[in-house]
């Protein structure tokens, strides 16, 4: 049995570049950075795509009782035929109201994630018999495409026990946090990566416990423990601060607001190695601005009101730091608002005053804990990463 790609080329194409330009797909899919089509299969002319296999395993053909029936005797449909049907009918098994999803292109955006290998099936094959079914089904808007993550000096490999995957990831006793931020840190986006122990436990220690970890923590445990955890009196009015007028640090809220900037702007574009690297430069920045404005026991007791608005401000851009990290590290923004005893909030777009004087914060607790670079070698011999490069 086949599919006439062929008959709906004309409308899949026009359907692929404006789909490309509003969606603002990854370059390295069937469309490249120029609007130019460059996948082989279309630019050569679709033909007819067999969606069946003479196969012993998978689903069935279904009988049709005519003529036709007793010729797919035996044959299962393809699974790049099938499975894209299980995006809709999973949504109609938790709800009547499916179509409210998939028959809803106007309010209904579709954001897809998948390895450059399956690019085809979601841009081509799949739009193309949505186009020709002719029903106003709701199709691909964005596709972010990764190309391939590679372990140590070569390849993973779950048949040779080559690299580490999720019993293993567990066996480590490293949290998902962390495994989370360090696999979107290296997200193959643009070109190959590669997953490195060393890599991975530098990650965790310079980036997520000395940069982002120490920030928190230096904050929340000077107010637990000179202020009672309850935030002083800064002068700081709710909202927004104003920029460029911090005595020891003047650039610091423009700073933070253009990271911001970025940061949204970046999201909107699904680039999300970029977008986690900038939440970790905006708490480097916080790290720097305690630095720049000397926040220790001399600070409090030489200006206390001035020490009393460094904290306050530290904290509020931990506050935003909590809604920054949440769509990569769930738990790691989960802990901040328990230490901060505050609900979650938005994305901010600029830095404000949102935890005001005389709130009384949670319990502080250590977000990261450090891994002892001896444990990259133990763990490279465990999982395979000793191999040769192929």
């Amino acid at each position: 049995m086949y599919v006439r790609l062929d008959l709906v080329q004309p409308q899949l194409e026009e359907w692929i570049k404006q789909s490309w330009k509003v969606g603002k797909w990854s370059p390295n899919s069937v469309i490249n950075s120029e609007g130019e089509i460059i996948d082989s299969r279309v630019k050569g002319g679709l033909r007819p795509s067999p969606i069946t296999r003479d196969l012993t395993w998978g689903v069935p053909v279904p009988k049709t009782n005519d003529v036709n029936s007793a010729l797919m005797e035996g044959k299962v449909l393809y699974v790049w035929f099938d499975a894209p049907f299980g995006y809709p009918s999973i949504t109609a098994a938790y709800t009547k109201e499916w179509k409210k999803w998939w028959f809803n292109q106007e309010n209904v955006r579709l954001f897809q994630f998948m390895g450059k290998d399956n690019v085809y099936f979601h841009t081509v094959l799949w739009p193309g018999i949505l186009l020709a079914d002719g029903r106003p089904w709701t199709k691909l808007h964005h596709l972010s495409t990764t190309e391939y993550l590679n372990y140590e000096s070569g390849k993973f490999s779950k048949s040779r026990g080559v690299g580490v995957f999720g019993p293993g990831a567990k066996e480590t006793g490293v949290p998902p946090a962390v495994w989370r931020y360090y696999l979107l840190a290296s997200r193959p986006e643009t070109s190959d990566s590669m997953f490195s122990w060393a890599d991975f436990i530098a990650g965790n220690n310079n980036v997520l416990l000395k940069n982002f970890g120490n920030f928190v923590n230096r904050v929340v445990k000077f107010l637990t423990d000179q202020f009672k955890g309850v935030i002083p009196e800064s002068g700081d009015a709710l909202g927004p601060l104003p920029p460029n007028e911090d005595e020891a640090d003047p650039t610091f809220v423009s700073e933070v607001n253009d990271l911001l900037g970025e940061y949204i702007e970046s999201m909107d574009r699904v680039k999300l190695r970029h977008s986690l690297n900038l939440v970790m430069s905006i708490s480097a920045r916080g790290n720097a601005y305690l630095q720049r404005c000397n926040l220790t026991k001399a600070l409090l007791e030489k200006d206390r009101k001035r020490c009393a608005q460094v904290l306050s401000r530290a904290l509020n851009l931990i506050y935003a730091l909590s809604a920054l990290i949440h769509p990569f590290m769930p738990s790691t923004s989960d802990a901040i608002l328990r230490q901060l005893n505050a609900p979650q909030r938005v994305i901010p777009e600029v830095l404000s005053t949102d935890i005001l004087p005389g709130h009384q914060l949670g319990t502080p607790e250590l977000l990261f804990n450090l891994i002892k670079e001896a444990k990259a070698d133990e763990w490279r011999k465990k999982f395979g990463g000793a191999q040769k490069a192929s």
